[in-house]
């Protein structure tokens, strides 16, 4: 874990190419890049570090070449490289535009007291020269060393401590009187760790896209150097190229997901390893025991069994795409095809449920129509057929959009025929997300593979008469040289087992 402490920078000069200031004070809480935080007295490592801008590890400006550990904090010496951003940097810290600096350092071990992290063992990172302060204590309190002068050594630094000027002070030293510095008055900002745009306040404008929409947000903020940055860029007419087109990563889909309402209403079962069929044993005559007279012989019948065989289907489905495509495209474009691959695997599967069903499925002699009565009666009708033809009881009822919409709005005597919420057939909460729900005491599903109000738009099922089978969903990934294509395959295995056509019941409003 990373922490980024950031302090004020009081004074700078461009003439002299070290810096001094105070980079961190003990047991003193500041806003850091992980929320309130307070570091130990001597809790901190030091080691040799670049001095950053920003807290960008690619742009450096300068390297630590002394410090001091002392009762109160930690002072450091940086030497400023000599280069453009070096001397921007040292010409922006003297005007009070960058006058920061932030310590960057590794937690080794803390305690959180009352929401403050309480940093007892860290390891310093890097440090910073950034815009605002974070505490307004800890400032740079010397200047010192021209280009061709040596640093000032540790002792030299514990020794002067007592001559650095104050807070707000002029800073000087023998060689020439250094410009007053306003005392940082901006409250605690919190220093993010990732990198940001560079924002230079020297004369020079780099006109960009970030540039300018750093510079807009600043502008907005009140910074008059960033309001003189958009002034010069103009307006979005001249310059449309500075105004950034942001796209979003949230994909719009209309038409696929991965419902299958059907399926969800019959018992399901892990699909066999292998074979493109299967059978399953079921009795077709059963036992017999009678009311039996004294002496008499008792009842004999004996008991046959069949196989059902069932047929193991596949659904499969490819894409081809070329090789730059998933090189250069977003991380997410795989994951998004895969997905989208796979919406479409649960339409196709939930469509060939509803076929082999409709195959067999016995027809009820109520019909179902555009009242409650019709629909109560339906229901009625269907669960007697399900009980007789399966001896087992109905518990879920499949129904199209359209039907799903028509019982919405039915009710039995001012009470709603459907309900999403219990007890039964008692005044419940009604409401268009509710796909799952109960009417007639059967459980609801909605297939968008069923359709209309008329013959087949309602199941009623016994799940126990009716199995689903699937196995894993597979990719299969070929490359094809000749055309630098990669062609994708989403697959799987499925079956549907009518174990007891009497089971479910389709309506038929003929």
């Amino acid at each position: 874990m990373k922490v980024n402490m950031p302090m004020a920078v009081t004074a700078a000069d461009t003439i002299k190419r070290t810096i001094t200031g105070t980079i961190v004070t003990w047991n003193e809480q500041g806003n850091t890049s992980i929320g309130p935080t307070v570091f130990a007295k001597d809790s901190i490592e030091m080691k040799p570090v670049k001095l950053l801008l920003e807290h960008d590890r690619t742009r450096p400006i300068g390297k630590l070449v002394s410090h001091s550990v002392e009762n109160d904090k930690i002072v450091a010496t940086f030497r400023i490289a000599n280069t453009m951003a070096g001397e921007d940097a040292l010409i922006e810290a003297t005007e009070g535009l960058r006058d920061g600096f932030s310590v960057g350092a590794q937690i080794n071990e803390w305690t959180n007291n009352k929401g403050v992290m309480q940093i007892t063992s860290a390891t310093l990172d890097e440090v910073s020269l950034v815009t605002d302060p974070a505490i307004d204590s800890a400032r740079v309190s010397e200047v010192a060393a021209s280009e061709n002068e040596a640093p000032k050594e540790d002792s030299d630094l514990a020794t002067a401590d007592s001559d650095k000027p104050t807070e707000g002070d002029q800073v000087s030293d023998t060689t020439a009187p250094a410009p007053a510095v306003e005392e940082a008055v901006e409250a605690a900002k919190v220093e993010a760790a990732a990198p940001k745009p560079a924002f230079y306040t020297a004369p020079r404008l780099e006109f960009t896209k970030a540039k300018y929409l750093e510079n807009s947000i600043r502008a907005a903020l009140g910074d008059d150097d960033a309001r003189s940055y958009v002034r010069a860029a103009d307006d979005t007419t001249d310059n449309a190229g500075f105004i950034p087109t942001p796209q979003s990563t949230t994909l719009i889909n209309g038409v696929a997901n991965g419902d299958r309402g059907f399926i969800d209403a019959l018992s399901r079962e892990t699909l066999a390893a292998s074979g493109m069929t299967f059978e399953l044993p079921r009795i077709n005559t059963a036992p017999t025991v009678a009311l039996t007279n004294e002496a008499a012989g008792p009842s004999e019948t004996d008991m046959a069994t069949a196989y059902i065989s069932v047929d193991v289907k596949k659904f499969a489905g490819q894409q081809t795409v070329s090789v730059e495509l998933i090189d250069r495209s977003s991380p997410a474009f795989f994951s998004e095809l895969v997905r989208q691959m796979e919406f479409a695997y649960a339409k196709s599967t939930d469509a060939y449920a509803v076929t082999r069903a409709s195959a067999t499925a016995t027809a009820s002699t109520a019909k179902a129509g555009a009242t409650a009565a019709d629909y109560l009666a339906f229901f009625a009708n269907a669960a007697k057929n399900c009980y007789t033809g399966s001896l087992g009881f109905a518990r879920n009822v499949v129904v199209s959009p359209d039907v799903w919409a028509e019982i919405m709005g039915l009710n039995d005597n001012g009470r709603p025929i459907y309900i999403a919420s219990n007890p039964q057939n008692a005044g419940g909460a009604l409401s268009p997300l509710s796909i799952r729900g109960n009417v007639a005491g059967l459980d609801l599903y909605v297939s968008r593979s069923l359709s209309g109000t008329g013959d087949g738009s309602i199941y009623v099922i016994n799940p126990d008469a009716l199995t689903f089978y699937e196995s894993a969903r597979l990719t299969l990934q070929t490359n094809v040289i000749a055309s630098g294509q990669i062609s994708v395959m989403y697959y799987g295995y499925a079956a549907v087992a009518p174990k007891l056509p009497g089971g479910y019941t389709a309506n038929d409003n003929a």
